[in-house]
């Protein structure tokens, strides 16, 4: 059931973009996604299962890792199913319903990805700079609660973006610049006054993830500096390598999204290729990669994926 709208000129429904003259290449672009996201499910459901399933785990660290984890499995189901069945069956309409639903659901699990990124960036300095400290501060409680002000501070800055939409005439072309719906693709598809859409979710972006970016990097540089003091490099080497792959995955996330966000206000004129690509990247590439990240460079969940595998291996041969 199609939202209540004011207008009469409001779209049935989108156009989901297609790549020009490249129609044949969309069975082989769906097999790239879909390998993609079985990389990003398979990935992100094992650090949840490993982390349920390891008592040693159970530490915030660890506890804000299944939050990434939950809300990546989140975002790339929003978005790649449906992009699966247009590349697959040619379904290129979106209803408008469903495309303010999707609109709501990417940035919403954004903002809170990048609250959480955040969180974590504030618990490496505690450890590192306040460790006497940490283990009163950062409980499993805290933890919990900062998951919870994560998933309202998302809704409560990114419900707005459909909401402003809904009263807004779409009176000519109906075609997307990406394979999902965007907000600010969306609104410029509208053919009225879209400053009050433009000023609030430039602000939204702003106070959510931009402060969070800043607060990350102020986070980095008091650990930088704590580190700094240590006597020895192999001491300075060994306290910061504990922050690499959290570091790792905040560009992950940040650099797929400065990309598209510069893509959609100064790349016009760029082909619709790009844009394609640019979207995808920033749904999937974060999902598959913080997995592999933190697979790599935590040797607790190695250790844990040996023995999974040393178990089955053992059943297999019985």
């Amino acid at each position: 059931m199609p939202f209540p709208n004011s207008s009469d000129l409001s779209p049935s429904s989108f156009i989901l973009a297609s790549i020009p003259g490249q129609e044949v290449a969309h069975f082989w672009m769906a097999i790239l996604l879909c390998s993609m996201y079985i990389l990003a499910v398979t990935g992100n459901c094992a650090v949840l299962f490993i982390v349920k399933t390891e008592p040693s785990l159970h530490t915030p660290m660890y506890f804000f890792l299944c939050m990434l984890a939950a809300i990546d499995l989140a975002l790339s189901t929003s978005t790649v199913p449906r992009v699966l069945s247009f590349y697959w069956f040619n379904t290129r309409e979106i209803s408008f319903a469903a495309c303010l639903i999707q609109m709501f659901l990417i940035h919403t699990l954004s903002a809170i990805e990048s609250t959480v990124l955040l969180a974590m960036a504030v618990d490496r300095y505690m450890a590192i700079c306040h460790p006497l400290r940490y283990t009163a501060t950062l409980t499993n409680a805290t933890t919990a609660k900062i998951g919870l002000v994560a998933m309202a501070r998302g809704v409560v800055f990114f419900l707005p973006l459909p909401l402003l939409l809904l009263p807004l005439p779409f009176c000519g072309s109906r075609a997307l610049s990406h394979s999902f719906c965007l907000h600010q693709d969306v609104m410029n598809l509208a053919c009225a006054n879209t400053t009050p859409s433009v000023v609030y979710g430039l602000t939204a972006i702003l106070l959510v993830m931009g402060v969070d970016a800043i607060l990350i990097c102020l986070s980095y540089i008091l650990i930088l500096k704590s580190v700094l003091r240590l006597a020895s490099w192999k001491e300075r080497l060994k306290v910061f390598s504990t922050c690499v792959a959290h570091i790792c995955v905040v560009l992950a996330f940040y650099v797929p999204l400065i990309g598209l966000s510069v893509v959609h206000r100064f790349g016009k004129d760029l082909a619709p290729l790009v844009h394609i690509i640019m979207g995808n990247v920033y749904i999937l590439v974060p999902a598959v990669l913080n997995p592999i990240i933190y697979g790599v460079r935590t040797k607790q969940i190695q250790r844990r994926i040996l023995s999974l595998i040393h178990i089955h291996s053992d059943r297999t041969a019985q």
